[in-house]
């Protein structure tokens, strides 16, 4: 027996006084309806409803049974609208995930803008440099600098992640400006440490790759430590242009050019990416997120 239909046909009897009404409003056959409403009096062991050749009425269990059946009912309702809203509107808790410096100076303040628009959805969001993958987090959205990844999801790519060389000018005032990478060897090092350990300073010179790193001085995950202790003129940084943009904007830290630029990795087209899984863009919190960040940070840095 489909329990939920009989109590669904028992309560529009009640609500109709009339088998046949209730029938009709179901578009089944009123002897259908009937046994539907018998069977779940014999499952229940009681008897709901009093029958007579003009009216129905509830008897004293039945009219308790229909009292606790409504709110049940009702419940449901607003489950099942609850479910359609969430498929619709964007709303519900939505998880990101960030690599910390892009958090910190990007994504937050974009968040902030976000919430303002869609106040039915609660940002759930960590910062981490650490790698991860996305289905095995339990993340609805990740960025990620790097390249684009080869995991299942898709990789919208956001900005131009390259480092590019820094120093104060008190520390090319007192140490010198190199002038070629080469000389990158005999000065101090403030390295970003990745995951996978610092960040070399790496140069293409005459068709092979060459490490020019100068000795550390300091290493840390932490970028706005490090940039600090550049515009102090403990050392050369490389780092971000995203993430150096004020500093240079200011004139605290200037670019150091080279014939031939310098890199982190041998590979090329380093990039911030956003990653999501393809089906979770059917989720309207989702799709609303990345429409906006995608929008919202390629319009900023390509002006």
């Amino acid at each position: 027996m489909d329990q939920l239909r009989a109590i669904r046909y028992f309560s529009k009897v009640v609500e109709t006084g009339s088998f046949t009404k209730a029938a009709s409003a179901f578009n089944v056959p009123p002897s259908s309806l009937s046994r539907r409403v018998a069977d779940l009096e014999k499952s229940l062991g009681a008897t709901l409803l009093k029958r007579s050749t003009r009216i129905v009425k509830l008897t004293e269990v039945g009219q308790i049974y229909y009292n606790d059946m409504q709110q049940i009912l009702n419940q449901l309702a607003q489950s099942n609208e609850t479910v359609r809203s969430y498929q619709t509107t964007p709303m519900g808790r939505l998880r990101i995930s960030s690599m910390v410096g892009f958090g910190e100076r990007i994504l937050l303040p974009l968040l902030d803008e976000f919430s303002a628009l869609y106040p039915e959805i609660v940002l759930d969001v960590s910062l981490s440099d650490e790698l991860s993958t996305l289905g095995r987090d339990d993340v609805d959205i990740a960025i990620r600098g790097g390249y684009a990844p080869n995991e299942r999801v898709l990789a919208i790519r956001l900005m131009d992640n390259a480092f590019i060389p820094v120093a104060s000018p008190c520390y090319l005032a007192k140490y010198g400006v190199p002038s070629c990478a080469m000389e990158l060897k005999q000065h101090k090092g403030l390295y970003f440490k990745m995951p996978l350990g610092p960040t070399p300073w790496l140069c293409h010179i005459d068709g092979q790759w060459h490490d020019v790193s100068g000795p550390a001085v300091a290493i840390s995950n932490n970028g706005p430590w490090l940039a600090k202790k550049a515009c102090n003129g403990e050392g050369i940084l490389m780092s971000t242009r995203w993430a150096l943009g004020s500093y240079l904007e200011s004139g605290v830290l200037q670019e150091l050019h080279f014939e031939q630029p310098l890199s982190i990795t041998q590979q090329a087209d380093l990039a911030v990416y956003l990653l999501y899984q393809k089906q979770r863009y059917l989720v309207p919190k989702v799709k609303a997120a990345v429409d906006f960040l995608v929008e919202r940070i390629k319009e900023s840095h390509e002006r």
